[in-house]
């Protein structure tokens, strides 16, 4: 077996928690732990309670002035969990021994690069997504043009802190080698992986989450980036042509913001709304009919796609974040923003449910073959263990 490495990973985020970066930061600190390596997440003070992890976990203060756990900044978090994060690794940095930093979103890459001027760590950053698409749906009290640049800037000039990135998908890596002028040999992909054991659910246990009518399922947070009112839209559309559909929406988030558009597009009372944690997540999906991802941008990879894809369901989705999907093979991919196509596909695979089945198996076969992590696990170790050898000469 290769030594093992100190890792201190950086989560400026709730961890761990059921949403896209803390489940891509557990998994791999829970993968590379279970190889061997010794892996060390600094993070906030918020996070939900799981069974033991076979790392550890280093919080800031609590802060009870801040409880929220959706994504996006906040001036909060800007000025107070931030610098409350960069003490916390500084201090641990001075007590504990450690090979590389593994910091995740642009927020952890800053405290990282801020504590590593007086440690000289090697810096790794994990690349999640770009800010000019994202940014502009948080809120911040600005406009949308001037988040969008402020999220171009950031793009071009902060990743090149980093004395190596990771990223999640080629169209990151593409991008930040365009854009910011950063080598490919400085780049790695590491996809997000899927625990596709886990979404292989007996038929007999999903009674009790399945619906009466045919069910279309989102599983996701309710973030402006998501396309909600887009989803609302359509399924308008839908009704029109078939009224035995339900829209289940598996979400943590508040409805208040599209509450109104629902009632005001008549279809309120055709949707169910519902919690879910990671044990039951795969049920809910299983009893489902189709799959859908109304969002129209997205460099990264959706984790609900790969949970979609997992659980073998045929998956409806705009062209903007339909990563890895391939139209006609592995998801119905629809032209951006566009209600009626999104609408017409899924009244088409209800009405082909051959189409829809073959669908849903090649996702599953693709899921199962390419995105574990375990292979996202392997890359990552490859570049610390690259990073360690470069620092060391």
């Amino acid at each position: 077996m290769k030594r093992p490495i100190k890792v201190a990973m950086v989560a400026a985020c709730p961890f761990p928690y059921h949403r896209g970066t803390p489940i891509r930061i557990f998994r791999l600190a829970e993968a590379l732990s279970q190889r061997g390596h010794e892996v060390h997440v600094i993070t906030y003070h918020l996070g939900e309670e799981r069974k033991e992890a076979p790392f550890k976990i280093h919080r800031i203060q609590s802060v009870i002035t801040y409880q929220k756990t959706s994504p996006g900044p906040t001036y909060h978090k800007l000025l107070i969990l931030d610098p409350l994060l960069t003490i916390k690794l500084f201090n641990f940095l001075k007590k504990t021994k450690i090979d590389v930093i593994h910091a995740h979103h642009y927020e952890g890459l800053i405290v990282s690069t801020i504590v590593r001027k007086w440690t000289k760590h090697p810096l790794i950053y994990d690349a999640h997504t770009l800010l000019e698409s994202e940014l502009p749906y948080y809120g911040l009290a600005l406009s949308k043009g001037i988040k969008s640049y402020i999220g171009r800037r950031l793009d071009r000039w902060v990743p090149k802190w980093a004395d190596h990135i990771i990223t999640v998908t080629e169209e990151i890596k593409g991008k930040l080698i365009r854009d910011s002028g950063i080598s490919a040999e400085n780049i790695t992909v590491a996809t997000n992986g899927v625990e596709c054991d886990h979404f292989n659910i007996n038929p007999k246990d999903i009674t009790p989450f399945k619906l009466d009518n045919k069910t279309l399922v989102f599983a996701g947070n309710f973030a402006p980036y998501q396309g909600i009112d887009l989803l609302l839209r359509a399924f308008r559309e839908v009704i029109n042509n078939r009224q035995d559909i339900r829209l289940l929406l598996i979400s943590d988030s508040p409805f208040d913001n599209y509450d109104s558009l629902a009632k005001a597009l008549g279809v309120r009372g055709h949707i169910n709304l519902v919690r879910s944690d990671f044990d039951t997540l795969p049920k809910y999906l299983a009893g489902a009919d189709i799959a859908l991802n109304p969002r129209t941008e997205c460099e990264g990879m959706p984790q609900k796609l790969l949970n979609y894809m997992a659980a073998g369901k045929p998956i409806v989705s705009f062209e903007g974040s339909a990563i890895n999907l391939e139209h006609g093979k592995t998801g119905w991919i629809v032209e951006n923003g566009n209600i009626p196509a999104f609408a017409n596909a899924i009244l088409q695979l209800l009405d082909d449910p051959e189409l829809a089945s073959k669908l849903g198996e090649n996702a599953k076969n693709l899921a199962a073959s390419k995105f574990t992590w375990e292979i996202s696990a392997d890359k990552v170790e490859a570049v610390y263990e690259h990073i360690i050898k470069g620092q060391v000469k």
